[in-house]
C-alpha cells in the first residue's frame, strides 16, 4: 500500500515523521511539504490514506498559511470531499494544531480544535475501550507536547487518552466514519523518540488498517 504523507510546518519538521515512518511493515510512502504547490484533488484520489502531520503553515522554513482562497489548489473542502467519498485521513500530532477561529473547515473535518500545549513534559499514552487500534497496546511514558483539543463533533470514537502533570487529561486519539471513509485522530509525536517506540509504531500500524479496513 502507498501512502501520501503530507508534513512539514513551522515548527514541525518533515524529516521527525519521515524517520519515524521508516520500516513500517506493508507500507510505502510518498511525501509532500510545500503542500500548496503541488496537490491537487486528483493528486489525492490517488491514495487510500492520507497521512496528515501538517498544521496550517506553508514549511519549515515559511510560516505563511498553507489555504489560500484562489492560491492553494487542495482546501478544506476537498480533503473533506476525499474522504466522504471513500478516502481517510490519518491525522498525527501536528495534524491536529488547527484553530477553529482560523481554519473552521479544516475544524470541522477533523473534529477538533487546538488549543494549546505546555512545555514539553513526560506524557502517558493510556488505551481506552476495545478498539481495533489498540489490539495489544499497553500504557506508555514519553517526553513529547501535550496537545489540548476541543472536540468538535459528537461521533468521536475514543481509544486514547493522554495524562501529564503539567496538564489535564487530554483527548490522545479518536476515530470517525464521514460519509464513505473514515478519519483517525492521534496527538502525540512530536519527538522522534516516541515515533521510535514500539507501543506508537504498533499504534501506528494498527491505525493504518482501521483507515483502511485492512484490518477486516
Amino acid at each position: 500500500m502507498r501512502i501520501l504523507v503530507i508534513g512539514g510546518d513551522y515548527w514541525h519538521p518533515l524529516e521527525v515523521v519521515r524517520r519515524g515512518l521508516s520500516g513500517l511493515p506493508g507500507v510505502e510512502f510518498d511525501f509532500v511539504e510545500d503542500a500548496k504547490d503541488i496537490l491537487t484533488p486528483a493528486m489525492l484520489r490517488e491514495y487510500p490514506l492520507i497521512l496528515l502531520a501538517k498544521g496550517d503553515t506553508l514549511t519549515s522554513a515559511n510560516q505563511s498559511p498553507w489555504f489560500e482562497d484562489g492560491v492553494t489548489q487542495v482546501q478544506p473542502s476537498d480533503f473533506a470531499e476525499y474522504v466522504q467519498q471513500g478516502g481517510a485521513i490519518l491525522s498525527v500530532h501536528a495534524g491536529n494544531c488547527f484553530r477553529q477561529e482560523k481554519t473552521p473547515a479544516m475544524t470541522e473535518l477533523l473534529g477538533n480544535s487546538f488549543l494549546g500545549h505546555p512545555r514539553q513534559c513526560p506524557i502517558t499514552m493510556l488505551p481506552q475501550g476495545d478498539h481495533p487500534i489498540t489490539q495489544g497496546i499497553m500504557p506508555f511514558t514519553l517526553q513529547d507536547e501535550h496537545y489540548n483539543l476541543r472536540l468538535l463533533c459528537d461521533d468521536a470514537q475514543v481509544f486514547l487518552t493522554t495524562h501529564s502533570d503539567a496538564c489535564s487529561d487530554q483527548v490522545g486519539g479518536y476515530t470517525r466514519q464521514i460519509g464513505k471513509g473514515r478519519l483517525c485522530v492521534l496527538t502525540p509525536g512530536h519527538n522522534g523518540a516516541i515515533w521510535a517506540h514500539p507501543m506508537f509504531r504498533q499504534l501506528l500500524t494498527q491505525a493504518i488498517a482501521w483507515c483502511t479496513h485492512a484490518d477486516e
